[in-house]
């Protein structure tokens, strides 16, 4: 009783203890990246902008358009991209539909050969293949994964991938502006803020990354900060030929 009290026990904590991070970062990366793009995108054009020395409405105006149209066309690019890949993917799930509809008997070997590649018996890898291959929908899926590396039962929404693609470009993008809209008369306090959401965004994306949090929240502060900079002298320059 002791020794299988004491298997259990080591059972369970193997269990609970070997987790792995979401590779595929899920929801969380494109939510953080997208908020990310649209802070340093705008962060950029307000502070260039700002370097023409041009007045406070003007920024704000410049603020809200870059808004406006960063999240549009983050949506209407998320929406085609992944309506696009996702309608490769059917073209792609009806061709091995047919396979199967058409040749089940070869597709049944291929998949038994695909077995035998990974180090099954061959007799086991037949046996396999036969009793997977009895249901059409779950052959399907299976060569599906084996062959195409795809999940036919997840494949991407483009309509999620737009709106959420959108709202997070949106947040982002609303964080330089947000201290003009209530009542900031200077770019600084846009310009902490801003940065102090980037650092917020590289902290949360080390929940999908192995490095520390402080370590990509300085990252991408650093790398956010430096393209405020670089728009701001350009803006700067611009301004002083034109005028």
């Amino acid at each position: 009783m002791a020794i299988i009290e004491t298997e259990a026990s080591l059972h369970e904590a193997h269990r609970d203890n070997h987790t792995h991070r979401d590779v595929n970062g899920g929801w969380l990366r494109p939510a953080v990246f997208g908020a990310m793009d649209g802070l340093v995108s705008n962060l950029a054009l307000m502070t260039g902008v700002a370097g023409g020395s041009v007045g406070q409405q003007t920024i704000v105006i410049t603020g809200l358009a870059g808004l406006a149209a960063g999240a549009f066309s983050m949506a209407a690019g998320e929406y085609t991209s992944v309506a696009s890949q996702r309608e490769l993917v059917e073209a792609e799930l009806d061709v091995e539909r047919r396979e199967l509809r058409k040749h089940p008997q070869d597709e049944e070997a291929e998949l038994a050969a695909l077995y035998e590649s990974r180090g099954v018996e061959p007799a086991l890898a037949r046996q396999v293949a036969q009793q997977l291959s009895r249901d059409p929908e779950q052959a399907l899926e299976i060569h599906a994964r084996e062959e195409l590396g795809i999940d036919p039962s997840d494949l991407p929404s483009p309509l999620i991938a737009a709106v959420s693609s959108f709202g997070a470009f949106a947040l982002g993008a609303l964080l330089p502006v947000l201290p003009y809209l209530l009542g900031a008369a200077s770019l600084w306090p846009a310009v902490l803020l801003a940065l102090a959401g980037l650092f917020g965004c590289g902290a949360v994306v080390a929940r999908v990354t192995a490095r520390t949090w402080w370590f990509s929240g300085l990252r991408q502060l650093v790398l956010g900060g430096a393209a405020a900079g670089v728009t701001y002298a350009l803006g700067g320059l611009f301004g002083t030929a034109v005028g």
